[in-house]
């Protein structure tokens, strides 16, 4: 472990940071203050238990894939990213570099981790995905269900400058009447989606199975 001692040092009173050694035998032999401060959940320090304590159950494969490799590569740093118990019934993202140790007769020793919490990042990178997700949606509805009610709606006003007969004119109304009326839901809707917040029913995608469900009846 000496040749970690200045990183850990470092590090020690780091509140971002986690520095961590797992020993052959898959306990932690070092823990940082940071990292018994977030995962020990007030259950005093991890040092000597097993590594997966702190694991949502799926990422313990992930250490076992991760720890092979990083004594098949000496020197070389393995990412990993890891789900950490919240304490809260939920978890944290934390990602991860490993290194493997060995001791003075190069030996293998344990792997050295150092890693972060990166749960923030994620939820606006997911978030950041979800709005350009809707905004292509939204794109495509105005591009092509708005198109439809209002080349109608064109049209029919054209239409009117021809006609002669009054039933012809009521019928022409009529027909002006309901692609307005679609258009004025699929803009409704578009505001809906352009405000709507994580959960709430997609209305634009209903309103458009409608609207194709109504097209094919007439």
């Amino acid at each position: 472990m000496h040749r970690y001692s200045q990183i850990n040092a470092f590090l020690h009173t780091s509140k971002l940071f986690y520095t961590i050694a797992i020993g052959m035998d898959s306990t932690y032999i070092f823990v940082s203050p940071n990292y018994d401060r977030n995962f020990s959940l007030g259950k005093g320090t991890l040092k000597g238990q097993h590594f997966s304590v702190t694991l949502h159950p799926d990422d313990i494969k992930v250490c076992e894939a991760v720890g092979p490799k990083c004594f098949a590569a000496p020197g070389r740093l393995f990412p990993a990213t890891l789900r950490k118990h919240d304490g809260k019934g939920g978890f944290v993202i934390t990602q991860w570099e490993m290194q493997a140790l060995f001791d003075a007769n190069g030996q293998p020793e344990g792997i050295f981790c150092i890693g972060y919490n990166i749960t923030q990042f994620i939820d606006t990178q997911n978030k950041l995905e979800q709005a350009a997700s809707d905004l292509d949606e939204i794109g495509y509805i105005q591009s092509h269900g708005v198109r439809k009610p209002l080349a109608n709606i064109v049209g029919i006003i054209e239409l009117m400058d021809s006609v002669e007969g009054y039933e012809d004119y009521q019928h022409l109304t009529r027909m002006l009447k309901s692609s307005a009326g679609e258009l004025d839901e699929i803009i409704r809707d578009i505001s809906d989606k352009a405000t709507a917040k994580p959960g709430k029913p997609n209305k634009l995608i209903e309103t458009l199975k409608k609207l194709g469900r109504s097209n094919k009846r007439k």
